[in-house]
């Protein structure tokens, strides 16, 4: 942008980049999501499939998109390579199929791990780091959605802003992955299938970089191309800019296309998970690069 504020659009631009990942993981040095649902007392195993009401392997593309959206493969096995730490933190998310996982429990956060004078003596061995908690698989335990297995329950969220869903990783595989180079186009990672293996912006220690790649990635083809109901990204990010960059509603805007897939929360999948907190991140980042 050659206008006299275009540089600032492309600052207050990163700024919203940086202020959903923030909150996203960068506050809690993940990659993978954690699993952080509790529900009726207990994190269900389950929360792999989508928290808060949501279910990941069903966020699909819109129709002009679909040609670029992951299959569910129900015999997938994946087991996330981040999680919390703290005492009791539930382990890291996983997905299988029916015949190895029938249904699965909760996590029990309260669980006393750690005791060498126990007979006989408990040790904490379900994740390295761990302090506490334990699996509970006694009897099905569902998730926030009724869900109890997790089958074809891969696509959580990874990355910096946590890209989630067949459709994300869709897209990613198809501009940037194997489906790319498959298709004769040209291909960053080409022998990566981000459908197969979405776990890799996590777990690659080849390409430890992906995981902002995919988070950069999700922010210029679906964020900044926004455009729904009357609500363009790029305009509004203008008119935020030239009207003396006040308020809360472009970045809350925001907050809800990254966390809830609507700029007018609550969506069909709810309401803004901390969205105070990702408009205090907007107001840090921009103070500290001196535009506010």
């Amino acid at each position: 942008d050659e206008s006299p504020n275009g540089h600032i659009y492309g600052l207050v631009n990163i700024a919203a980049f940086l202020a959903q990942s923030l909150k996203e993981t960068i506050k809690y040095n993940a990659c993978d999501e954690n699993s952080w649902d509790l529900v009726d007392g207990g994190y269900p195993l389950s929360n792999s499939c989508g928290q808060l009401g949501q279910s990941y392997q069903d966020y699909t593309c819109s129709a002009s998109e679909a040609h670029m959206e992951c299959p569910v493969k129900i015999d997938m096995e994946i087991t996330a390579t981040t999680n919390a730490k703290w005492w009791g933190a539930p382990a890291p998310l996983f997905c299988g199929p029916t015949s190895k996982y029938p249904f699965t429990g909760y996590w029990d956060h309260s669980k006393d791990c750690n005791n060498p004078w126990a007979d006989p003596p408990l040790s904490c061995e379900d994740y390295v780091g761990q302090k506490g908690g334990g699996f509970n698989n006694e009897s099905p335990h569902p998730n926030s959605s009724g869900r109890t297995d997790v089958e074809g329950c891969c696509f959580w969220g990874r990355g910096v802003i946590q890209t989630t869903g067949i459709c994300n990783f869709g897209k990613l595989n198809y501009y940037l992955g194997a489906r790319a180079a498959e298709e004769g186009r040209e291909s960053r990672y080409p022998d990566i299938n981000f459908c197969e293996q979405p776990d890799a912006i996590c777990a690659s220690q080849e390409h430890k970089e992906l995981k902002w790649i995919a988070g950069m990635f999700y922010w210029v083809e679906s964020l900044q191309s926004y455009d729904s109901d009357g609500w363009n990204y790029i305009e509004e990010l203008k008119s935020f800019v030239d009207n003396g960059m006040s308020g809360n509603n472009f970045i809350d805007a925001v907050s809800g296309i990254v966390n809830r897939g609507c700029h007018n929360p609550p969506c069909a999948s709810g309401s803004v998970d901390g969205s105070y907190e990702r408009a205090s991140n907007f107001l840090k980042v921009l103070t500290e690069l001196d535009l506010v």
